[in-house]
């Protein structure tokens, strides 16, 4: 399976077997499939969320945000529960405006799940952890 790393966007071959592993990055050493939500920004999203072969989660969210920073622990919490699974990740709508225009993000939080580049799912508002993952197995 080649997974962009969420850090560096060098693409790296893991065998499936390994996903549970904690596989690293030959380029940056840095964990592909970490237990807590990655930093998107305008560089990194496509390399991201357009090419990986998992399911990405991706948290489009604001500083400003009181819903966002009510949510942020439960979707920290979820990601360190599907760690090898699923990608969970975070894309600041503030910093990265284009992106979210282009998903016609219109509220925030908003939960956009990925697959090999195709939107497979949208959940909006601020959710507890149980809540995501439940939504999040449900995709599969």
């Amino acid at each position: 399976m080649l997974i962009p790393c969420p850090h560096c966007s060098t693409r790296n071959n893991v065998p499936d077997e390994r996903l549970g592993d904690g596989p690293t990055c030959g380029q940056c050493k840095q964990a592909l499939l970490p237990a807590e939500p990655v930093t998107l920004t305008d560089a990194s999203f496509d390399a991201v969320a357009g090419r990986h072969p998992l399911t990405v989660v991706v948290d489009f969210w604001a500083d400003w945000c009181g819903p966002c920073k009510m949510m942020a622990p439960h979707f920290a919490q979820a990601a360190g529960q599907r760690t090898g699974k699923v990608l969970f990740a975070k894309l600041d709508t503030e910093a990265a405006p284009a992106i979210a225009g282009r998903y016609q993000i219109r509220s925030i939080p908003c939960l956009v799940a990925f697959r090999d580049g195709q939107e497979i799912g949208r959940l909006t508002g601020a959710r507890p952890a149980g809540e995501i993952l439940r939504w999040v197995d449900g995709l599969r």
